[in-house]
């Protein structure tokens, strides 16, 4: 991937690509190695720092649809405080690995993904800001998903969007809650090493960009499994029928659920729907009305026998952008059994982080991914 192109960013993101292929990933070289490439980054002329403090509106489009953020810095103690919300526990390794590369680099190299409930003002601020200027980005990149970006330097439309995201009562993590805890650590390390500091550092703050929640869209985020656990289809079906009704597809396309509390089966070369029966769910609670929650708990625990879907090696997620033939292919090969899913909303990702809750592992797949590289923050 980096054959050829001195200036990918993975000789930041992943700096264990310029090193010895026997080098362990987390060894103090590679995240040296990655400081030192951003450094070159810079040198080079290929990272620009901006004169003055700017906001950018950054807008993805991919397959015909368009979502359009603001990219900024938020603040670790909005985090700490809650007024940033999450909805997923973050795992300790993966966490210290951003931890020791975000302190190393002393820069944020890529946007945490955040959504906010849907503002006309700021909405009417950023169209009008496009309307009237010209883009400084524009590009295809190779997952042919096109970047423009417009950079935002007039000081009282700055302020102006300062004032509005203040009133806004909360922002949610859409995805990045490694690379957002992480930064908020290194943030909280800093403040030890210079117990003097005032909130006005940069290492009070951490690069995010903030999407209205109306522009975003979240994907289905399927299941495959290893095996049947010892049942036959007959019997699986039997076994899975006291919880869900279970019928056979007629036609040989693959299965999409078109609603809640729906699920597509693929084993043996066939397709079924299942639909959960009442009882299985509560509507009442935000967790286990998820159809994430519903599948695991009715299914994929006391069928399959998989009660750690985070660590069993027998189950393992196929994003949506990825199709449901992805599903077919896996059953028929590695796996056995597949199983696809009707998308979390992003109104269910706000109840459940609004209730101080947290989602089940593997509930939200979000398209298209932000870029690393393209927005960088200095913490000094």
């Amino acid at each position: 991937m980096v054959e050829g192109k001195p200036y990918s960013f993975i000789h930041v993101d992943k700096a264990e690509v310029d090193l010895d292929p026997d080098t362990d990933i987390y060894s103090p070289e590679v995240y040296k190695k990655a400081a030192e490439n951003l450094k070159k980054l810079s040198n080079d002329g290929i990272c620009v720092k901006d004169t003055a403090p700017c906001f950018y509106i950054y807008r993805l489009t991919m397959n015909g649809r368009s979502q359009t953020g603001l990219v900024g810095c938020a603040g670790i103690d909005d985090y700490i405080n809650n007024v940033i919300k999450k909805h997923e526990f973050t795992r300790a390794d993966k966490e210290e690995d951003r931890v020791r590369h975000v302190d190393t680099c002393n820069a944020n190299t890529g946007p945490i993904f955040l959504a906010y409930k849907k503002n006309d003002a700021i909405a009417e601020t950023v169209s009008t800001w496009q309307a009237s200027n010209e883009p400084v980005y524009d590009f295809t990149a190779d997952s042919d998903v096109r970047h423009t970006v417009w950079v935002v330097d007039d000081k009282a439309v700055c302020e102006k969007i300062n004032g509005l995201f203040a009133a806004v009562p909360s922002l949610y993590i859409a995805d990045g809650h490694h690379r957002c805890a992480s930064a908020v650590r290194v943030g909280k390390k800093r403040r030890e090493q210079f117990p003097d500091y005032s909130t006005a550092e940069e290492f009070n703050f951490f690069l995010a960009v903030a999407f209205p929640e109306n522009e975003l869209a979240i994907m289905d985020y399927n299941r495959v499994i290893k095996d049947l656990n010892g049942y036959t289809v007959d019997g699986l079906i039997e076994k899975l029928s006291e919880n869900f009704v279970v019928s056979e597809q007629a036609s040989a396309v693959p299965y999409r659920p078109v609603k809640r509390h729906t699920f597509g089966m693929y084993t043996g070369g066939k397709w079924y729907c299942l639909e959960a029966k009442p009882g299985t769910f509560d509507e009442k609670d935000p967790v286990l009305c998820l159809d994430v929650s519903i599948l695991q708990n009715n299914c994929i625990s006391p069928v399959f026998g998989i009660d750690d879907p985070r660590t069993d090696s027998r189950i393992d997620f196929v994003g949506g952008i990825r199709g449901l033939e992805e599903l077919e292919r896996r059953a028929n090969s590695d796996m056995v059994i597949a199983f696809s899913m009707y998308p979390t909303s992003l109104t269910e990702l706000m109840d459940i982080a609004d209730a101080g809750m947290v989602m089940p592992p593997k509930s939200t797949w979000f398209e298209p991914k932000l870029l690393s590289g393209l927005f960088i923050h200095e913490l000094k």
